[in-house]
C-alpha cells in the first residue's frame, strides 16, 4: 500500500501499482505451492489454509500444526497475511494463547478472551480450556461473559462494585456455590443466565 499524508485530511492509501497490492514482486509470484503463490496463501483464512496444507502436494505438517492451534482458539476466520495491527485485544490474547501452547508453562492467565467472540467460538475457546487443564495446567480468565462463568472450576469475585467500588474479594467458590448463594451482583446474574 502507498500512504498519502493529506495534512489537515485523513491519510489515503492506495495499493502499489507495481505489485498491485500484493506484497511481492512478480518473479517471487512465479513459484507457487499447489497451485498457489504466496499472495493467493496469506489471503486465505486460518481455516481454508488449515485444509490446504493438510492434502496433496500442499501438505505440511508442522503448518498443520500451528494452523490447528489458530483454529482451536477460535481465530479459524482470520487470514493469515492479516497485520497484527488489526486484531482486537482478545484476537491477541487468542493469538498468544496458540503460540504458548506448544511451550512448557504450567500457568495461562488470560483477560477477557471473550471479547468479540461469537457464541460458537466460545464453546470452542472453553474447550480449549478444558484441555489445556486436562493436560495438566492452571488457567486463570478475568472475566464477565457468564457463559465462562457457569463453566469455571473456581470463581473468585472481586466487588462490591466496579473500579474505585471494588478489590474485594465478595464471593469464591464454585459456580453452583455461586449460584446458590446469590450474594453478589455476579451470583445474581449468574443465577438468572443458568436458569435456577
Amino acid at each position: 500500500m502507498i500512504y498519502t499524508d493529506l495534512a489537515m485530511m485523513a491519510g489515503l492509501s492506495t495499493p502499489c501499482e507495481v505489485c498491485e497490492g500484493k506484497r511481492f514482486q512478480a518473479e517471487v509470484l512465479e513459484y507457487t505451492l499447489g497451485g498457489q503463490d504466496i499472495s493467493q496463501v496469506l489471503t486465505m483464512s486460518v481455516e481454508r489454509a488449515l485444509e490446504f496444507f493438510s492434502e496433496g502436494e500442499s501438505r505440511i505438517p508442522a503448518a498443520q500444526k500451528i494452523l490447528t492451534r489458530l483454529a482451536d482458539v477460535g481465530l479459524g476466520y482470520l487470514t493469515l497475511g492479516q497485520p497484527l495491527t488489526a486484531l482486537s485485544g482478545g484476537e491477541r490474547q487468542r493469538l498468544k494463547l496458540a503460540t504458548q501452547m506448544s511451550e512448557s508453562g504450567g500457568i495461562y492467565v488470560l483477560d477477557e478472551p471473550t471479547t468479540g467472540l461469537h457464541l460458537a467460538d466460545v464453546e470452542q475457546l472453553l474447550g480449549l480450556l478444558d484441555r489445556l487443564v486436562d493436560s495438566g495446567k492452571s488457567v486463570i480468565v478475568i472475566e464477565h461473559h457468564q457463559a465462562v462463568m457457569a463453566h469455571a472450576d473456581w470463581i473468585v469475585d472481586l466487588g462490591p462494585g466496579a473500579g474505585h467500588e471494588g478489590g474485594t474479594v465478595v464471593f469464591q467458590g464454585t459456580p453452583a456455590q455461586m449460584v446458590q448463594d446469590r450474594s453478589t451482583l455476579t451470583g445474581q446474574h449468574l443465577a438468572e443466565y443458568v436458569g435456577a
